[in-house]
């Protein structure tokens, strides 16, 4: 019975010192947390203020005019440009394109609502 008391006995004093090991370590923890949190706040901080807004000044580019892709944007573009309309004979001596060409083209801008007829053989935009 004496055994087991001291047994006992000397159980409790350990279990005590591993208690108070615990609470030196949660102790620890926390302190560890809290300057971390710190120093996390103190980074945002400098973040922060460091942060400066530059403009930069673009310079202004010159609009650069591009030649039609198709041929038929081509025929589209010359009359849209001409105030009273273009004939046949114009849009051949301007694109370069023979006669028959031309006749597809104006056939397939007329069909689309790019052009209209204005007079025999004139086109004019719509």
């Amino acid at each position: 019975m004496k055994n087991l008391k001291k047994g006992l006995q000397a159980v409790s004093k350990e279990l005590k010192a591993l208690g108070a090991k615990a609470e030196k370590l949660v102790k620890e923890v926390e302190k560890a947390l809290k300057t971390k949190k710190t120093a996390k706040k103190k980074v945002v901080r400098k973040k922060v203020a460091k942060k400066k807004i530059v403009k930069k000044k673009v310079a202004k580019k010159k609009a650069v005019k591009k030649a039609p892709a198709t041929a038929i944007e081509t025929v589209v573009g010359i009359i849209k440009r001409s105030k009273k309309g273009v004939d046949v004979a114009t849009l051949i001596k301007k694109t370069g394109y023979d006669a028959k060409k031309i006749s597809n083209l104006v056939y397939k801008a007329k069909k689309r609502g790019d052009i209209k007829s204005g007079a025999k053989g004139i086109y004019v935009k719509k």
